[in-house]
């Protein structure tokens, strides 16, 4: 089978490309900068950017599918970059299927997209959208799922969405150094009891995930759906930071600010920020502060039942694969 993997040398994307390769699939491997990562065998690397409506389009011919995981992530920055990038360039990803005939495209998305800031425990995916977000990578994420939701054509082309919560592992760029440089400055701090839940995937089970629901969507049932994706486990927010923390060789956090000021203090900076047109990200937001605290895991029943996830890497095995 011949994929293009959107977002290759991401850090969910590279492992996506690496086990296709592993399996003997022809790959695609669509980024704006080749790496040495992606010389692997049946890897031919296709540079362009998600935003380019032409490029992205005219990367889709030839191929039996598309994994798209292509995307801008964080708490901050402008709509327009966000709605660009993960909007429009997935409404130009499901525009190249249909242009060339593509059957299948698996889109990852993110469990943010169901979220408003109040604790999830144990849902599934019957919830619905919020009314309101917190940030526009939710909010734009939402709108890319809702088009390859509503791009399923049975028989024609198959798609499904894909929900992995945390994703955290080796080669991580983003979630773990972001900790670390946080507690290193001092400027990491327990939001809320230190009580909370939350979901996490390790990056190879995440990875797997796609492969799996990629081939299940030969058959045409599973096409438009969405399905939240994690170890299946929830850990305990703050011991799992202190956890990775004490890996590193860094001492458990200390300091511990009530979520309610906490939120406050997000409002306030994001305020702050918009009038002042800064373009750097905040200490605090109100995302953040209720992800920081609030409960968040979710019931991934479907995605055992309907193409047989089961995580690989326990939790604990993947810990001991950190190396910092």
């Amino acid at each position: 089978m011949k994929v293009m993997v959107t977002g290759a040398t991401g850090f969910l994307g590279l492992y996506i490309v690496e086990q296709l390769a592993a399996r003997g699939d022809e790959v695609r491997a669509f980024c704006r900068r080749a790496t040495d990562d992606l010389r692997l065998p049946g890897v031919v690397p296709v540079l362009a950017d998600i935003r380019d409506r032409a490029a992205v389009v005219e990367a889709c011919r030839g191929v039996d599918a598309v994994i798209h995981t292509a995307a801008i992530a964080g708490i901050w920055g402008p709509w327009k970059l966000f709605h660009e990038t993960n909007t429009l360039g997935t409404q130009y990803v499901v525009e190249g299927c249909r242009t060339h005939a593509v059957p299948r495209l698996v889109f990852t998305s993110s469990p943010s997209v169901t979220f408003d800031g109040s604790p999830q425990r144990g849902i599934d995916e019957s919830v619905p959208y919020p009314r309101h977000w917190l940030a526009h990578y939710p909010h734009t994420k939402a709108l890319a799922e809702q088009a390859v939701t509503a791009a399923n054509t049975p028989g024609v082309l198959h798609t499904a969405s894909i929900r992995p919560h945390l994703i955290w592992g080796p080669r991580d760029r983003h979630l773990i150094p972001r900790l670390l440089d946080r507690a290193r400055s001092g400027r990491l701090k327990q939001v809320g009891t230190g009580e909370n839940l939350i979901d996490i995937t390790y990056v190879e089970n995440a990875a797997a995930a796609h492969l799996q629901l990629l081939d299940a969507l030969a058959a045409p049932a599973l096409g438009g759906r969405r399905y939240f994706l994690s170890q299946g486990e929830p850990v305990n927010c703050w011991q799992w930071i202190n956890e990775i923390l004490a890996l590193a060789g860094l001492p458990p956090i200390r300091s511990r600010v009530p979520y309610g000021v906490a939120r406050f203090a997000g409002g306030l900076l994001e305020g702050a920020f918009t009038l002042l047109r800064r373009s750097d990200e905040p200490r605090m937001t109100r995302f953040l502060a209720a992800q920081l605290a609030m409960d968040h895991y979710f019931d991934i029943g479907a995605a055992r039942r309907d193409f047989g996830y089961a995580p690989a890497v326990s939790t604990s095995a993947g810990m001991q694969r950190l190396v910092f």
